[in-house]
């Protein structure tokens, strides 16, 4: 009978290969997927609890207020839009047209006690800016036990 035995020599092979073909394949590959995923719109969110509200801003780039949506739904905050871009350049003896599109989603879970009819959002300078006024809270109150 013959029997194949792991020699301890080889056993980085395989992951020493996967390692080169992931650095060939980045070589190779087109650059339009590199560059779609490095053009992909994500803006950045910040959120902020103040005593009375939670503030949220998120870094909007060259979107009119009329291409965002703000939605709010049982604790989670939604901020979603479409980005396009369009540029021709007509110069001598050369034109071109670039035109760049994306939509973007990202969402924010926020305590529930938020007062839904109060919700604001505003646009400025490429910011937009979100304000949840937190909902008034029930009194506590301290019960007395009594016996039977």
């Amino acid at each position: 009978m013959t029997y194949l035995v792991s020699y301890p020599q080889f056993r980085g092979v395989n992951r020493l290969r996967r390692e080169v073909d992931d650095i060939f394949s980045r070589f190779f590959e087109t650059g339009q997927s590199r560059n779609m995923a490095e053009n992909a719109f994500v803006p950045a969110v910040d959120v902020k609890e103040t005593e009375n509200a939670f503030e949220v801003s998120a870094e909007v780039p060259g979107l009119k207020p009329q291409e965002i949506n703000v939605e709010y739904n049982d604790g989670l905050l939604t901020l979603s839009g479409e980005k396009r871009e369009e540029r021709e350049e007509d110069k001598g003896n050369y034109h071109v047209v670039e035109r760049r599109y994306g939509s973007f989603s990202r969402s924010v879970r926020l305590p529930k006690d938020v007062d839904v009819e109060q919700l604001k959002a505003s646009h400025k300078d490429g910011v937009l800016s979100v304000t949840l006024p937190k909902a008034a809270k029930s009194a506590s109150k301290t019960i007395e036990v009594t016996a039977g």
